[in-house]
């Protein structure tokens, strides 16, 4: 049975939802519990309200991923893959050749996100590797969720990426502080949603 949760990821994403779509969101969801007795994806004090805290906070970031220009999406210290799982299931009907690039170093959560993409049949490469030894890495955006701050998020992307169109980060309750403290550094063009799932917080398109 689908989670009532799960169907306002129409309300998120203005697509045209598949309830196909809708039943891969709720077996990951399902999946994530099941794993994390074994190994730490999610706090377990968030396993109960899964499909608002993880899932639909992940989808409300697909208005700025389904555009022409993006055809690539790297998400840096991915864990479960949230956002980029949520994010390849919700594309890739409409963009079959939209590929997710994983940057993982833990062995036993990259070896989970191997199983997700093969299991939803995505289009990734999935790197268990530090990305801060990474160089000359191209996309066409890197998206961070529960990963590193701004400031290392920016420094990762100019020391480790040598072609990027934008950055993609989930900010928290002190998110205008952290983003006006980074606006007094560097120089960059910003776009703002607040965050449909917590009051408190913001999605940053840079």
């Amino acid at each position: 049975m689908i989670d009532s949760n799960i169907l306002k990821i129409n309300k998120i994403s203005a697509l045209d939802v598949s309830r196909e779509t809708l039943q891969e969101l709720e077996d990951y969801s399902n999946t994530i519990i099941a794993k994390n007795r074994r190994i730490n994806l999610i706090s377990k004090s968030t396993e109960k309200s899964i499909k608002s805290r993880h899932i639909e906070d992940s989808a409300q970031t697909i208005e700025f991923i389904d555009k022409n220009d993006i055809k690539t999406c790297t998400d840096l210290g991915s864990g479960a893959g949230l956002p980029g799982i949520v994010l390849g299931i919700l594309m890739k009907r409409k963009k079959p050749l939209f590929k997710l690039i994983f940057y993982e170093k833990s062995y036993h959560k990259s070896i989970f996100l191997k199983e997700m993409s093969k299991k939803f049949n995505l289009n990734s490469e999935i790197h268990r590797k530090n990305i801060f030894e990474e160089r000359n890495l191209s996309t066409d955006v890197i998206i961070s969720r529960a990963f590193k701050p701004l400031p290392i998020i920016f420094q990762i992307a100019q020391t480790n990426f040598k072609n990027f169109k934008y950055i993609i980060l989930f900010l928290g309750k002190s998110g205008k502080k952290i983003l006006n403290e980074a606006l007094k550094i560097w120089k960059f063009d910003y776009e703002e949603k607040k965050s449909l799932t917590s009051s408190d917080s913001m999605i940053l398109k840079i």
